[in-house]
């Protein structure tokens, strides 16, 4: 009985998903190794937690900063600079065209920012092409983690962003997570709020806050969410400060097309596909039903 389970599972789960990886991570000459920024206020315990939570030694190098409430003056106007700053993050340099992969590796420690949340702030503020994974020690709502971004981005890519930009981005961030609480709505029905009308923006390029506020309202209607009016004209004056951003919209169109399917593909993909599921139960079922006919 243990062979025929152990076969079947062989069958199911390819041999690589058990297999480990003898061969050490290379180091990408191209692109430089991963930088980690960690949270100023993280303690020796809870710095040591957040690097076994972003695998930080199964990389060969890495590059390692710390992110405090000086570097969030920077980035985001009116700010505190005697904020504290625990979320982390880990952030790899992706080839052109690879578009933005986020992961939550302690979701249960992020309490109110998603993966895609944090992919459209990072868009806003002109973040591109990378691969990221954000990690906190114990319950935080995960905001100060985008400030690490932002300064690791600097570092690795050696580029100055816009402050205007990440202002902006941080705001966005705010909305995202004020609208998703006020609302009832899901994660996944605001971060496809934000994605359509940051597309449409740069399909359309809006000339007017009214057109701006039309876009969010066929927004809002295709997706059948019902804002309250505060919530409503935050959202309006949020994507009119982002339609007068100096951004390369054609480029923002694309990367916004990449995530876009990655929200489809996330919630949209095999969980939900009832034909593989029944595929799958029915195999059980037939395998449980001849396996119990070598007991006869």
């Amino acid at each position: 009985m243990m062979s025929a389970i152990v076969l079947t599972l062989s069958v199911i789960i390819p041999t690589s998903a058990f297999a480990t990886n003898s061969q050490p991570k290379a180091i990408n000459e191209k692109l430089g190794v991963p930088i980690v920024v960690y949270g100023a206020n993280l303690s020796d315990s809870e710095r040591t937690t957040v690097k076994e939570a972003l695998r930080v030694n199964e990389e060969p190098e890495v590059d390692e900063i710390t992110v405090s409430g000086e570097d969030l003056v920077k980035y985001i106007s009116n700010s505190n600079s005697s904020a504290r700053m625990y979320s982390s993050a880990k952030i790899s340099r992706q080839e052109e065209g690879k578009g933005l992969v986020i992961s939550i590796v302690t979701p249960e420690n992020i309490t109110e920012v998603t993966s895609e949340m944090y992919a459209n702030a990072m868009l806003t503020a002109g973040i591109e092409d990378a691969s990221v994974e954000v990690a906190a020690p114990k319950p935080v709502t995960g905001h100060s983690a985008l400030v690490g971004i932002y300064k690791a981005y600097e570092v690795k890519t050696g580029e100055t962003l816009d402050t205007e930009r990440t202002d902006v981005a941080n705001d966005e961030l705010s909305v995202a997570t004020q609208i998703a609480e006020n609302a009832n709505i899901s994660d996944e029905q605001i971060a496809a709020l934000l994605t359509g009308i940051k597309q449409d923006i740069a399909e359309l390029n809006p000339a007017t806050r009214e057109e701006v506020a039309q876009i969010v309202e066929d927004q809002l209607s295709k997706l059948q969410i019902e804002l309250g009016e505060q919530d409503r004209q935050l959202l309006i004056d949020l994507m009119d400060r982002i339609s007068k951003l100096d951004i390369d919209f054609t480029k923002l169109s694309d990367q916004l097309s990449d995530l876009t399917t990655t929200i489809e593909e996330k919630f949209n993909n095999v969980i939900h596909d009832e034909g593989f599921w029944n595929g799958v139960k029915n195999f059980f079922n037939n395998l449980i039903n001849t396996i119990s006919t070598w007991f006869k």
